[in-house]
């Protein structure tokens, strides 16, 4: 990915417009963690939705219904986790 950003820069370096790598770095893990968060997001939403709806329609099967959507939600948060460790390694390691 970064060497994709790389390219652009040199596209806008041709057009007069100095980017260092620094900004490069800081454009890079911007987009890692917004991307990379997007989805979880969405879908920790979802599954918090569904499960209120399954309570709601189902009381008794609440306890269920709950340790389900707790497990899928760190499923899903790990997900994130995941961007913003790639995100970290873009800014201090690259």
């Amino acid at each position: 990915m970064l060497d994709v950003l790389m390219s652009v820069a040199a596209a806008a370096a041709a057009q007069e417009e100095a980017i260092s790598e620094g900004t490069m770095k800081l454009l890079a893990a911007g987009l890692a963690i917004g991307l990379g968060v997007i989805g979880p997001g969405i879908g920790i939403g979802i599954l918090g939705a569904a499960a209120m709806n399954a309570i709601g329609r189902n009381p008794e099967a609440r306890g269920a219904i709950l340790t389900n959507m707790i497990l899928a939600i760190a499923f899903a948060e790990a997900l994130g986790i995941y961007a913003l460790v790639v995100a970290a390694i873009l800014l201090f390691v690259v």
